[in-house]
């Protein structure tokens, strides 16, 4: 899995910052290649080597370069695959979120080899829900925060989300949602290509 979290982060550095950026972030890394390959395996090191790199190149905190990784993951257009992966999980935000739990096994179907953490979601009610994920490395909670703020905004939904303290080695994001309808979402049909 980190071959894909790895090369979504290449990607994002160059779309955002440029190819220059990226050769910064390879050499200071110290990396042994210039390209991550996506259905490959790598050390966790390597990925904790890329993204302390790109704090330093880019002058900003980890959390935040992955938040927005997270972020274009869904709303790049060239990326609307895996934001169809993800609307499938429900008409509503609410429905969706109650679909994560269910997100690895769906993943694996377009991508057999890939095993995404398990997800679990806590329905606190009053629009109140925690969700808890198993990081494959540090910080990863933040790119599921960036994830799950572009699916709000995709739903039309508004939500606050922030990380609260981890629990048994599990990621905890706090989701208050406070209106469902808040926007008009993004347009959604099931079949690709539908007027």
């Amino acid at each position: 899995m980190l071959g894909l979290i790895n090369r979504a982060l290449e990607d994002f550095l160059k779309r955002r910052h440029g190819a220059a950026l990226w050769q910064r972030v390879v050499q200071r890394a110290r990396l042994p290649f210039d390209s991550f390959e996506p259905l490959l395996s790598y050390d966790p090191g390597l990925t904790d080597a890329v993204l302390n790199a790109a704090c330093a190149e880019l002058g900003r905190a980890r959390e935040s370069i992955l938040e927005d990784l997270g972020t274009a993951l869904v709303s790049q257009r060239e990326r609307d695959g895996l934001r169809r992966l993800l609307r499938f999980g429900g008409v509503s935000f609410r429905d969706f979120l109650h679909s994560l739990e269910e997100l690895p096994d769906r993943a694996r179907l377009a991508l057999p080899d890939l095993h995404l953490p398990a997800l679990y979601l806590e329905d606190r009610g009053g629009g109140q829900f925690a969700i808890l994920a198993v990081p494959p490395f540090a910080g990863a909670g933040f790119i599921l925060i960036g994830l799950l703020r572009a699916m709000a905004d995709d739903y039309g939904a508004l939500v606050l989300l922030d990380m609260a303290a981890s629990r048994q080695g599990r990621d905890v994001i706090s989701v208050l949602l406070l209106d469902e309808a808040h926007s008009q979402g993004r347009r959604f049909d099931l079949a690709v290509g539908a007027p």
